[in-house]
């Protein structure tokens, strides 16, 4: 769609604008977090291995990954509204698992929801707040969807971690507020304008797939692996950290656990912002060497036992994730043909989920045999490899092609 095609919808007098359209962003995202303080509790209350409290949280990436691939361009055809509704109701279903959870059959239905969720939220409320934006106020609405999706992602573990910790109902209160939120969010997209003309006859809903071109490979690969390690990372704070918070150093306190999260969700949105100001050719290196300096800090926090060194871990890691992420991604959809650009862009996303629940995954499995302290030091020490390799070749390989572009 054009910017011309969307301007006069822009344009509706008193309606709500891209500042609004990126609260909803920020709510939505909010709740596949939410969790995050509370496996714990969960623990306590069904019985469960540290194993499933990692296969719990990854079975959201599966939901992620099947509405990228499935209906990442569906809001292209539907509009945006009708497709932010649908995600909000998928949010809305995901809180209501949780209030009635009695087991593990509605931990994973609620996780899979809040997945199909983000994965419909990611594309859909990017583009609803750059197409609500004015044209002088593109940059600002390009920060404000960073900031609501990142942001959102921080302040659920944040805001749950405080409701359990201080109110009661630790295990209800915080999914009954989002409800509430939720139902707000949804007023909102209602009064938004919609930026997508429909046309007549109305194209087919295809699924989106994913292709890698082989003129990308080369860029995509690097910029890709980048991406797996540090939503890596993203996954075992939010999968694990509590847990090492709470038998390892002996924190408690759930708002802390949150809190910690919070961090890193923030750290990687400065990163994403930092990766501005320095451009994708030096941010993807540099923040490959954020990265691995982040997980060296977790990995001597685990050893040394030390809280301290871990927040710096999490705010250090963060800052090179987001910039890693911001900048693969852009050199990925630069060097993406045209007529395949989503599809290049989906395969990008479901490398990064797939780091954000296979690793995880085998954290909680080495649990068992190692601890999970043992687990930690092994998890870091392939990441740090992983990510040093990547980001040699980057150094090598990427440079000279994006000059050469």
């Amino acid at each position: 769609m054009s910017s011309s095609d969307a301007e006069p919808r822009r344009r509706g007098g008193g309606r709500p604008g891209y500042k609004s359209a990126a609260g909803v962003f920020a709510i939505g995202m909010m709740g596949t977090t939410l969790p995050t303080p509370l496996y714990g509790l969960y623990r306590e209350q069904i019985g469960f291995s540290e194993l499933i409290v990692t296969v719990v949280f990854a079975v959201y990436a599966v939901g992620v990954i099947t509405a990228l691939l499935v209906a990442g361009g569906f809001s292209d055809v539907l509009g945006r509204r009708p497709v932010l509704l649908a995600a909000l109701g998928l949010a809305a279903l995901s809180a209501v698992c949780f209030l009635f959870e009695v087991g593990l059959p509605l931990l994973y239905a609620g996780r899979v929801l809040s997945g199909f969720s983000a994965g419909l939220l990611s594309g859909t409320g990017t583009a609803a707040v750059l197409e609500l934006a004015p044209p002088a106020k593109r940059g600002r609405a390009g920060l404000a969807a960073t900031a609501a999706n990142m942001g959102g992602l921080g302040l659920g573990p944040l805001i749950s971690g405080l409701l359990a910790e201080y109110a009661p109902w630790p295990l209800k209160l915080p999914f009954a507020a989002h409800l509430a939120l939720l139902a707000v969010a949804m007023v909102v997209v209602c009064l938004l304008p919609e930026t997508v003309r429909r046309t007549v006859p109305r194209p087919s809903l295809r699924p989106q797939g994913m292709r890698v071109p082989p003129e990308v490979r080369e860029v995509f690969a690097p910029c890709a692996l980048a991406a797996f390690a540090g939503f890596a990372m993203l996954g075992l704070f939010t999968a694990v950290a509590p847990a090492f918070l709470t038998q390892t150093l002996g924190e408690h306190n759930l708002a802390v656990a949150g809190g910690v999260v919070f961090c890193v969700f923030c750290a990687s949105t400065g990163g994403q912002l930092l990766m501005g100001r320095v451009g994708p050719r030096r941010a993807l290196p540099g923040g490959c060497t954020v990265l691995v300096a982040g997980l060296l800090l977790i990995a001597s926090s685990l050893l040394l036992e030390s809280f301290p060194l871990l927040l710096a871990g999490a705010v250090t890691g963060g800052v090179g994730q987001g910039m890693a992420f911001r900048a693969g991604l852009t050199e990925v959809s630069t060097a993406a043909p045209a007529a395949h650009q989503g599809a290049t862009i989906s395969a990008f996303f479901v490398v990064a989920y797939v780091g954000i629940s296979l690793p995880v995954v085998g954290v909680g499995a080495m649990t068992l045999a190692l601890g999970l302290r043992g687990a930690g030091l092994v998890f870091t020490a392939c990441a740090v490899l992983l990510v040093t390799a990547v980001g040699i070749r980057v150094r090598r390989n990427l440079s000279p092609a994006t000059a050469r572009s």
